[in-house]
């Protein structure tokens, strides 16, 4: 009976264990991916409202702040911390972006 025991229920159970793990694991890679794809959206979307003002207005913005202020720029800084440096105004601002 201990073969058959193990052959009916622990290879099932055990099989079940292997597969919610590699689902948890997979799980955990995409929202990473996911994550890092934001950022780089964010980053992109924030070098394009720092352009638009360059263009419109002939200088590059001194903040973050301006662009959101006037050219619609929303930053989630719950999910993302944003690092914003203006070296001079033609000159095209560094931007970083992390996930938290």
């Amino acid at each position: 009976m201990g073969k058959h025991l193990i052959r009916r229920v622990i290879v099932p159970v055990a099989a079940v264990a292997a597969i919610v793990a590699a689902c948890a694991l997979g799980g955990r890679a995409v929202t990473d991916m996911t994550r890092e794809q934001g950022a780089a959206s964010l980053r992109a979307a924030v070098l394009d409202a720092a352009m638009q003002c360059c263009a419109i207005e002939g200088s590059y913005p001194s903040s973050l702040a301006y662009l959101e202020e006037h050219y619609g720029l929303v930053v989630n800084r719950d999910d993302y911390a944003v690092t914003y440096e203006s070296y001079a105004a033609n000159v095209p601002p560094s931007v970083r972006v992390v996930p938290r």
